[in-house]
């Protein structure tokens, strides 16, 4: 018996937790007031009225409301009667909120939060740039306003080569989203490629363009190299050091900690300053942009759609040209083209446009009948001058210069060739060959100086003579002489000079 009233009462709970459930289950509520004839257990009519109601309910079967009315007493052996009361519920049971990973969110933010999938850096540092950002609105909302050309497409690598999404954050670290952002390390563009790093990942540059500058190359370069320094350190954090400081650099760093037995992670490398900030900038806005409204900023909502789109060049065209064929103004022509360092788009390439303006420019260019490049090259002859070629042209001299990216540490000769307007611009075709000396750079100008120092050293270091004597100027006289011969043996003599100099230097080195 006791085992009856045991079985009635779980009865009787699994009854509640389905009604709680909204299944109406008025055959359970008149079995619980009928007494068991039978000693097997599974023969209670409530255990057959909960097994029966539970196979039978499906969630399309049970009603919101379940509309159930009954009262029904079970034998206790006190002979008391316990009532049961089911009540009609009339509340709708809310359902459980459902995220929807098939559709594309229409705000670009709400993609970048879904992606976000990099280890959380807890450090103190992340507070302070997390402050910084914070005490600085509108620098930040200038950086946002420039994402807004940008950030789909880069989302759209990202997610192509299986990236977290919180590398679309990172040219806001490295350029403030500023595609002409250049550093005093000559590293440029959205990502700040240095020269050697953009030649290894087949950015072009030269005298007409810098594809470290170009949206779709640069950052197409800047993941994989993102993916192969992850791969190589299989630590993001690492991978991102490794970006800002060297792959090289943080391999070292790891290797010394290794052999101390210190940890190896991020926050325990010895690094520069630089380094030891970057991360945390990255960890600060990635905080932010996941919950704006925690810090009392509201990102404006970007589309989630392309917002430019790319079109192949038919031939050399002027820059200004082709945004009045999209019919966009020449400064977001550039924003979108910021790779060409000329006002000619020259060789083969492509145009990136507003998606919307596209068929514009195609159809422009379809009735465009005139010449699509205005400028030739003109070659200097002896006695020329920059103010001459300027005025010739009708061009101003400080244009002409910007034009050629003519500095003051250039010396223009004849030989040399630059870019002018052409004065028949139908006469205008494959004359865009232009020939200027290169520019002096500051490590170029160290290396020179440091040449003629060592030159100066050669001349007055005192020498030994084959026989011991002392003879300070033997070396200014052999160069003397080596020159005399070279002057008229040629280049033969310069080259017996130099040997003899360096194999005077190499006895001197000996004996001193």
């Amino acid at each position: 018996m006791a085992e009856k009233q045991r079985l009635r009462g779980v009865a009787a709970g699994l009854a509640g937790t389905l009604l709680a459930m909204g299944l109406a289950l008025p055959a359970l509520a008149q079995d619980y007031g009928n007494d068991a004839r039978s000693d097997d257990p599974a023969d209670l009519p409530g255990v057959r009225a909960v097994a029966t109601s539970a196979l039978a309910a499906t969630p399309a079967e049970a009603p919101a409301a379940a509309e159930v009315s009954a009262t029904a007493g079970l034998d206790s052996p006190a002979t008391e009667t316990t009532a049961l009361e089911l009540r009609e519920v009339r509340e709708v049971l809310p359902r459980i909120a459902t995220v929807d990973l098939v559709s594309e969110p229409e705000d670009i933010w709400e993609r970048l939060r879904n992606g976000f999938s990099m280890p959380e850096l807890d450090s103190p540092l992340v507070g302070r740039q997390q402050a910084w950002y914070l005490s600085h609105p509108q620098t930040l909302a200038r950086i946002v306003e420039r994402s807004r050309r940008y950030l789909f497409h880069i989302v759209e690598e990202i997610e192509k080569r299986g990236l977290p999404t919180e590398l679309a954050l990172l040219p806001m670290v490295e350029s403030a989203y500023n595609p002409m952002a250049l550093s005093p390390a000559h590293a440029s563009g959205l990502w700040q490629f240095i020269p050697a790093t953009g030649r290894n990942y087949s950015l072009r540059q030269n005298w007409w363009v810098d594809e470290r500058r170009d949206i779709v190359a640069s950052t197409s370069a800047a993941l994989d190299y993102l993916r192969d320094i992850y791969e190589m350190n299989g630590d993001w954090h690492l991978a991102l050091a490794s970006y800002n400081w060297g792959e090289n650099a943080v391999a070292r760093a790891v290797e010394r900690n290794t052999a101390k037995g210190m940890p190896s992670d991020y926050l325990s490398l010895p690094m520069p300053v630089e380094t030891r900030d970057y991360v945390p900038k990255l960890q600060a806005l990635k905080n932010i942009v996941a919950q704006p409204q925690l810090f009392g900023i509201a990102l404006d909502p970007i589309p989630n759609r392309p917002y430019f789109a790319t079109v192949e060049k038919p031939a050399d065209m002027d820059i200004a040209l082709a945004a009045r064929l999209a019919e966009v103004p020449l400064e977001e022509f550039r924003a979108l083209n910021p790779a060409y360092n000329r006002p000619v788009a020259n060789g083969a390439a492509r145009l990136a446009l507003p998606a919307d303006k596209v068929e514009t420019f195609l159809a422009n260019l379809a009735r465009h009948s005139r010449p699509l490049v205005t400028w030739q090259s003109y070659t200097l002859r002896k006695g020329d001058r920059i103010e001459r070629i300027a005025r010739h042209f009708g061009i101003s001299v400080s244009r002409l210069k910007e034009v050629n990216g003519i500095t003051a540490r250039m010396k223009l000769g004849p030989g040399h060739s630059v870019l002018v307007p052409a004065r028949d611009p139908l006469s205008v075709a494959d004359t865009l060959i232009v020939n200027l000396p290169p520019e002096r750079t500051a490590a170029s100008t160290r290396a020179a100086r440091a040449r003629k120092a060592h030159a100066r050293s050669l001349r007055t270091r005192p020498v030994a003579t084959a026989k011991g004597k002392p003879a300070s100027r033997v070396r200014n006289a052999a160069v003397r002489n080596g020159r005399s011969r070279a002057a008229s043996k040629g280049q033969s003599g310069d080259r017996r000079t130099v040997a003899a100099v360096k194999a005077a230097g190499k006895r001197t080195g000996s004996r001193s």
